[in-house]
């Protein structure tokens, strides 16, 4: 994309480079993009166009942290939506479609920020918090952070490969991973819904108090997280929450 275009609210065409897939669901679409540089948390607007007119747009957060050299989305098939099934089906490198962004200014963390940071990501509702995460080792490792990741199975665990090695090679990463339909693969981990009373437990293990706050997954989780966080005594102005809808 050239130069001029390079504004947050203009549709751009994106260039696919590669597409990976991180688990049976959900694939990274890694894009040469000249997008604005985007903060940790935003997303993109995405728009296919068929050949007959007609148009699709959704909306997929930024997984890659500020200043890459390319652009990660990844994105969840849902099996009766009209964006999704394109890049788990069609997309390939050299593909194009359009893209805009970045979009949003709520739900982002800053190196000014600081932390501690507390991140709550029920499945793909993680794909934002791992920029978060990214940017936090590149700009500011000596910030404590805990993720706690909520998926159906270990191997629906977007990202897991890396959380796992960030987690032993970071002295100030921590991750506590929830299954809700399978085993626990870990000792330290659990495999029940993420309740208060488990919410309650992994607050204590890490002992730290968070300075921000971040939930972000379907509306349940999100009423769910913050309701629980609230009622454990977190001042819900440190609570930053985002929803994802199930129309992809």
């Amino acid at each position: 994309m050239d130069a001029p275009a390079a504004e947050p609210w203009r549709w751009q065409e994106a260039l696919i480079e590669r597409v990976v897939h991180q688990t049976p669901r959900v694939v990274s679409v890694f894009l040469g993009a000249s997008l604005p540089l985007h903060q940790a948390g935003q997303h993109v607007d995405v728009r296919l166009s068929a050949p007959d007119g007609y148009q699709a747009q959704r909306s997929y957060s930024i997984a890659s942290q500020p200043g890459a050299d390319h652009i990660e989305l990844a994105i969840e098939r849902l099996e009766n939506g009209e964006v999704s099934p394109y890049f788990h089906e069609v997309a390939q490198r050299g593909d194009t479609f359009e893209v805009r962004g970045p979009i949003g200014g709520h739900f982002v963390w800053r190196r000014e920020d600081g932390g501690p940071m507390l991140l709550f990501g029920g499945g793909s509702g993680v794909v934002p918090l791992m920029a978060m995460i990214r940017h936090r080792a590149a700009v500011a490792p000596d910030i404590r952070a805990l993720l706690v990741y909520s998926a159906r199975t270990w191997d629906e665990l977007i990202f897991r490969d890396e959380l796992l090695d960030r987690e032993a090679r970071e002295s100030n990463f921590e991750l506590a991973i929830t299954t809700t339909r399978g085993p626990r693969e870990r000792p330290s981990d659990f495999d029940r819904r993420l309740d208060r009373s488990l919410l309650r437990e992994i607050l204590a293990r890490w002992g730290q108090v968070p300075r921000h706050v971040y939930v972000c997954g379907s509306n349940a989780f999100v009423e769910s997280v913050t309701g629980d966080l609230v009622r454990e005594a977190i001042a819900a102005g440190r609570i930053r929450a985002e929803r994802y809808g199930g129309t992809s």
